[in-house]
């Protein structure tokens, strides 16, 4: 069932190749080359590729396809909106009041990340550093008031925000592990309509290990593997579906091993820790690869109008596995829609977040609770739409519904998420659930913003911080919707 809930068109804006010689110098340093090296290799004279780096010359087409030659490079890391969501995190930083008497603006901003993008980078890894330490600081300073010992505290980067910014920069498409999927159709002659029996068959023909579904003696565990005795348990708790889930991440695990190790060693995961995570999560998108073939499955949601719960029957997937899914079309000439994904849980925590079409979500402070993934909790079961329209003016087509996490039978406790899925307001007609929508019509369209510290809609009877672009002017003897409105001083009457 479907909740309409609510209801310019602005094309997302072409990149800025005049302004990318920031990039091109930083691409030239980390490779320890000099200019002068460089434009022998461009064809071009050294000034002029000075003059490129200043930002006073365009980087033209044909000069943009040599230095990708070059630094053997995708064209898209000179993408605009790589500098966009570096904008957007570090307009989030500075909002942190602690930089209020530098007197930041954004454009100051902007000049940073699209100049300096590395030196952008650093800013927000020494913010997360402080966020951890000051946040370390809170809890220790709670545990000595409660005469708790104090363990060890970890000061690195949480590793679910690491694998999620590698996951980010990959615009969440793996094509090894596509093309790893399509393989394993074919070695283990799959058949839709039988995959369990299909996938246990080729772990015991290949690795000679054997799949065994028992009852309850697990405890909370799901999936368990003994490398020894070539056996691999399931829990009788997951219904079929995640049964099948689960055989092909065990096969990611066996046979995407090089795969998944190369891609996890990235410099931006820290630990061992989040470099295990970025393992479990690129075996769990093999796993989604193979339950969910990429051009049956691309074709199916093209005919289908992107119907997810039509989709899920169809791959016998789950809402959210299908919901991943469409997020994962990225492959060059063979794209689905430019799908954002976001899920949380009822206290507003973000556990999974993914960003294709441009939106940009809140990372170091609470997201705006006007969009309808917080509602959808009202109404658990029911896809709720919503016309979205950020202070810039783009507008985004979103639906959300709750999740159920099961545990097992009746007794077991039960967690309950919601997930949130969008896209730009251009592509909304080719999502059913758009039906019925007027999305000519402005007016019935939501204000929502990324955070309330950035967001300029001071009005807004939901704002729970005072905006870091107006000044905070209360008086005491005028009360408004929100008590952050600066204007307020000025409705005597």
């Amino acid at each position: 069932m479907v909740v309409n809930t609510s209801t310019d068109r602005k094309r997302a804006p072409a990149p800025e190749v005049s302004r990318l010689g920031g990039k091109v110098r930083a691409l030239r340093r980390r490779e320890s080359i000099s200019q002068v090296q460089l434009a022998t290799r461009l064809g071009i004279s050294p000034s002029y590729l000075n003059l490129i780096e200043s930002n006073r010359r365009p980087l033209t087409a044909p000069l943009l396809i040599k230095l990708a030659g070059v630094f053997a490079l995708d064209l898209s890391t000179f993408a605009a909106e790589d500098d966009a969501r570096l904008t957007s995190d570090l307009l989030e930083v500075f909002t942190d009041p602690m930089f209020e008497e530098h007197g930041l603006m954004g454009p100051d901003v902007k000049e940073l990340a699209g100049q300096n993008p590395a030196v952008g980078r650093a800013v927000l890894t020494l913010y997360r550093g402080y966020q951890t330490i000051r946040k370390d600081a809170d809890m220790l300073a709670s545990r000595l008031m409660d005469g708790q010992e104090v363990a060890g505290m970890d000061r690195s980067m949480l590793p679910n925000e690491e694998v999620s910014e590698v996951i980010q920069r990959h615009m969440n498409h793996f094509a090894e592990l596509e093309d790893g999927a399509e393989r394993l159709w074919l070695d283990a002659r799959l058949d839709k309509e039988e995959m369990f029996r299909g996938l246990s068959r080729h772990l015991q023909a290949r690795h000679g290990i054997e799949v065994t579904v028992v009852r309850g003696e697990m405890g909370a565990t799901i999936r368990r593997y003994d490398q020894d005795k070539k056996q691999l348990t399931l829990s009788e708790w997951m219904p079929p579906r995640s049964r099948n889930f689960q055989l092909a991440h065990q096969i990611a695990l066996l046979e995407q091993r090089d795969v998944l190790a190369r891609l996890a060693n990235d410099k931006v995961l820290t630990s061992d820790d989040s470099r295990a995570l970025m393992r479990v999560a690129l075996a769990n998108y093999f796993a989604g690869a193979v339950l969910m073939p990429y051009t049956p499955f691309l074709e199916a949601a093209r005919a289908e109008r992107n119907d997810i719960e039509l989709l899920g029957h169809r791959f016998r997937t789950s809402f959210e596995q299908a919901c991943h899914r469409l997020t994962t079309l990225r492959r060059h000439g063979a794209e689905g829609v430019p799908f954002h994904m976001i899920r949380i849980d009822i206290a507003g925590n973000i556990s999974k977040r993914f960003s294709a079409s441009g939106i940009h979500f809140a990372r170091f402070s609470g997201a705006c609770p006007r969009w309808n993934v917080f509602a959808a909790f009202m109404t658990p079961g029911m896809i709720r739409t919503q016309v979205s329209r950020m202070p810039d003016g783009t507008t985004y087509f979103c639906l959300a519904r709750t999740i159920q996490k099961a545990r097992g039978g009746y007794h077991a406790q039960h967690a309950t998420q919601a997930i949130g899925l969008g896209c730009r307001a251009e592509f909304a007609r080719a999502l059913v659930y758009s039906d019925g929508v007027d999305l000519e019509n402005m007016d019935a369209a939501v204000p929502v913003g990324v955070t309330c510290r950035l967001c300029d809609r001071t009005d807004c009877e939901q704002r729970a911080f005072p905006s870091v672009r107006h000044g905070l002017r209360v008086d005491e003897n005028v009360r408004t919707v929100s008590i952050y409105e600066p204007v307020a001083i000025h409705r005597r009457g």
